[in-house]
């Protein structure tokens, strides 16, 4: 016989299970739930007595799942999911863009492309809530896939997982060096690869780096690796080495106070997109979403 809707888990519970899962700690994940660390705590707690099992080990100063725990949670993400797209397809029947979209965009693109992509989704969609967050490209494809974020602002090719995208613009990648180098003469095949200089790992902006000058991903450590752009063009600015650095971010003025300067070269650029994951129930409001976007940068 089936049993009552009252003796099993609530979409609430499972939530809090995954924030804290997310995120390893109590204080955080009741932060990221809206909720007193209390409030989550005993919703855990009532989710194990519903089940009959622990789920979470709790000490001190740590956070453990049992092997149960990690496979509820894994089970609770497609439940949640589930029931999120269900949200979502029925207020989008009744009037696309309302309600609440989780929008995560890159480093290398969110302070150049969010200041106007932003107030024109505003004034476009005027009932859309955007929760924005900058992240690295490989930690918002996790975030997509476990159903955390509805969409991310990102630059292609790249690998993350199952999605679809809508294009936003060509971003044009050009080789920076100090000024007078003799880099910058040089075709990018040809240019020394031990003075390369990059961005760390879980920017894509590495790869496409690497790919531009026909290097392998693996290439070995390179002896210097930033973690912003701004680093990377003091690096360059020193005479340390070349990069390649985003159209957008140079004529958004990053090289200015520097003796670095650009240059454009052939077939090196990535496209910026907005990607969701495949089959989700907002895709068209997002395809809609993707379009103003594209509006908005011209």
């Amino acid at each position: 016989m089936d049993r009552p809707i009252s003796a099993l888990p609530s979409l609430r519970q499972l939530s809090y299970l995954l924030a804290l899962h997310e995120h390893g700690h109590f204080g955080r994940a009741a932060a990221a739930t809206f909720v007193t660390q209390s409030t989550l705590s005993v919703g855990i707690a009532e989710l194990e007595r519903t089940l009959g099992a622990t789920l979470v080990e709790r000490t001190r100063r740590t956070v453990a799942f049992t092997p149960l725990g990690e496979d509820v949670v894994a089970r609770a993400r497609g439940v949640v999911r589930a029931a999120e797209d269900l949200l979502a397809a029925a207020q989008g029947a009744r009037e696309p863009l309302v309600g609440t979209v989780r929008l995560a965009a890159i480093p290398t693109v969110a302070p150049f492309l969010l200041p106007r992509v932003l107030p024109a989704v505003a004034a476009a969609w005027p009932r859309l809530k955007l929760i924005v967050r900058e992240m690295l490209t490989g930690a918002a494809c996790e975030a997509l896939g476990r159903g955390s974020l509805d969409c991310v602002l990102l630059a292609l090719p790249v690998e993350c997982g199952e999605v679809e995208s809508c294009p936003v613009l060509a971003d044009k990648l050009l080789l920076a060096s100090a000024d007078g180098a003799m880099d910058a003469m040089l075709p990018l095949d040809e240019l020394d690869s031990s003075r390369l200089l990059l961005l760390e790992d879980g920017h894509c902006l590495k790869d496409h780096a690497l790919a531009a000058c026909d290097l392998p991903t693996d290439a070995g450590e390179a002896p210097l690796v930033a973690s912003t752009l701004q680093t990377l063009v003091q690096l360059v600015d020193a005479g340390l080495g070349f990069t390649l650095l985003p159209a957008m971010a140079v004529e958004a003025g990053m090289l200015a106070g520097t003796r670095v300067r650009s240059q454009a070269v052939e077939g090196a650029e990535r496209q910026v997109a907005l990607a969701w994951r495949r089959g989700h129930a907002r895709a068209e409001e997002f395809r809609l979403l993707g379009a103003t976007v594209r509006a908005a940068v011209g």
